[in-house]
């Protein structure tokens, strides 16, 4: 595991954007694995502005969304599948038809969890999936306590989940108890994972995750355990690393030939 700290978001979007437009330039029809939230955003940004430029060119790549709420009506503006659209896919000229999202809203669950399984196979597997963090810990929404091997399923969110997602909705009455998720497995399977964390909320969760024990009660500790994993944060986020010195070395002192 790699981390990375920076001075703020404009840095670590345009660092994440660096690695991002690398792929798809050496390898057009790559496969991106496409996160919500917050932390996301620098990056979808930095990635709509560099293809305004006419840097980069996602006519042949592939898009598969980490989760998605179960229940909300197709076209719900908090779904995620539309919010992927919003704040990226819409802005950049990937092919709608090539970006996928767990279907939330299936009469049959489970046979659409394994039928996105099967489509990520498929599609030869994600090289680079974006990741958030939680407070608690989670990537997706594998809650504290999830397998460490687990695949994509059904899971039920933590009210500290549901609280912190209340700001994209009207109330915290309307945030889903349950969504479909990517597995840790699922994620661990990625070729690269490149995950952002900003502000001092995260900074206990990125202790925890980066310096603390592989534990289900962490689930972002698993990336200790992935052969290319990169962890942007800020200052702020960073504060509670006791290996912060070490990490600003490391990566001010890394070969050009090694990229992110």
């Amino acid at each position: 595991m790699e981390v990375v700290i920076l001075p703020g978001t404009k840095q670590i979007g345009a660092l994440a954007a660096d690695a991002i437009v690398a792929l798809v330039r050496r390898k057009p029809n790559a496969v991106l694995g496409l996160a919500t939230g917050s932390s996301p955003l620098p990056i979808y940004d930095e990635l709509a502005r560099r293809y305004e430029a006419g840097e980069v060119d996602f006519s042949e790549a592939h898009g598969f969304a980490l989760d998605e709420y179960v229940g909300l009506q197709a076209g719900h503006p908090e779904s995620y599948r539309e919010v992927i659209r919003r704040e990226f896919t819409n802005r950049v000229n990937i092919k709608p038809g090539n970006v996928h999202g767990p279907d939330g809203a299936a009469g049959d669950l489970e046979a659409a969890c394994e039928a996105y399984e099967q489509a990520i196979k498929s599609a030869g597997g994600v090289d680079l999936q974006i990741l958030g963090v939680g407070t608690d810990g989670h990537i997706g929404f594998n809650e504290p306590g999830s397998s460490l091997a687990s695949r994509t399923r059904i899971k039920t969110l933590i009210e500290q989940t549901r609280k912190d997602n209340a700001r994209f909705f009207d109330s915290i009455d309307d945030v889903p108890h349950h969504v479909v998720t990517q597995g840790l497995g699922t994620i661990m399977d990625a070729r690269h994972v490149v995950l952002v964390a900003t502000g001092a909320q995260k900074a206990q969760a990125v202790r925890d995750f980066v310096e603390g024990p592989v534990a289900a009660i962490c689930a972002a500790s698993i990336l200790q355990m992935h052969p290319h994993a990169t962890v942007l944060v800020d200052e702020a986020a960073a504060s509670s690393l006791k290996l912060a010195d070490y990490y600003r070395h490391t990566y001010d002192n890394k070969p050009e030939w090694q990229g992110l």
